[in-house]
Formats: C-alpha cells, sequence, structure tokens
C-alpha cells in the first residue's frame, strides 16, 4: 500500500474487532478503465480464538502472502491495492486488476516456493469502483 496514503480503522463485527487497511486515493481515469476486476483473496480462520484474530502463525503467514503479492504483482503495476481486512475468522485483500488470467499467472509465480495458502480468490467486475465508495463509507466522519 502506498506509503502515506493508507487508512487505518477498526469497526466491529459479530461483537468482534475487524481491523481495515485501505489505500484512500482517488484512482485515475485511465486506472478506473484499465483495472475493473475486484479481486478479493479470502483467507478464512478460526473466528472463536484471540477474540477473531488470526492465530500469530496463521497472521504471519498472511503478513508472506501479502508481501508476495505486494511485492510481485502491485508493484509491477498490474494492480491498485485497494484494501484488506483482518478479523472475525477473515482476511480479505482487495485489488483491482486489468486482467484475471494474467492476475493469476503473476499471483501463482509470486508464490512459487511458498507453502500452498488456504485462500480463496473471487472477480467481480467492478468498472465504477463500488467497493471503494463502499470500504471508504465505512469511516466516514471517523
Amino acid at each position: 500500500m502506498a506509503e502515506g496514503q493508507g487508512v487505518i480503522g477498526t469497526v466491529e463485527e459479530d461483537g468482534r474487532p475487524v481491523i481495515w487497511r485501505f489505500l484512500d486515493v482517488t484512482p485515475t481515469d485511465e486506472q478506473r478503465e484499465q483495472l475493473q476486476w475486484l479481486t478479493i483473496i479470502s483467507w478464512k480462520y478460526d473466528r472463536d480464538v484471540r477474540n477473531g484474530m488470526p492465530p500469530e502463525d496463521v497472521n504471519q503467514s498472511m503478513v508472506a502472502l501479502e508481501e508476495a503479492i505486494e511485492d510481485a504483482v502491485v508493484e509491477e503495476g498490474f494492480c491498485y491495492a485497494l484494501s484488506s481486512r483482518t478479523g472475525n475468522g477473515l482476511k480479505e485483500l482487495n485489488y483491482y486488476i486489468r486482467d484475471r488470467d494474467t492476475f493469476i499467472e503473476r499471483f501463482n509465480a509470486a508464490l512459487a516456493g511458498h507453502p500452498r495458502y488456504p485462500v480463496e480468490i473471487t472477480f467481480y467486475h467492478d468498472p465504477e469502483w463500488q467497493e471503494l465508495q463502499l470500504t471508504r463509507a465505512k469511516f466516514e466522519g471517523a
């Protein structure tokens, strides 16, 4: 996530804290046109431990996953890192990407040599970047 432009906040979900990080930068028209696929990488874990936060070893693996994506996919300019959320048994990493097949190729290349992570990847066509607006709305007035 870009330096100095990120927002960190906490919301409550089912009585448990959920920590959000997101990039509060308005994308350019060119980015909106080129990056129309919202990509959500989800990692579920036991929400009944640590008040819904991941165990330390799981959290370290989550950090390794996120860093690999940041270094090999985001830094290459192929996608826009929108947000991440952690809590209540779910870690999600959200990106806007150009092309699903190329993203998967880069994702797999970035994780070569890593252990297999228990993640699901979902793609949504979001040309209006509605997810960015929903994320920002969670923290309006905070």
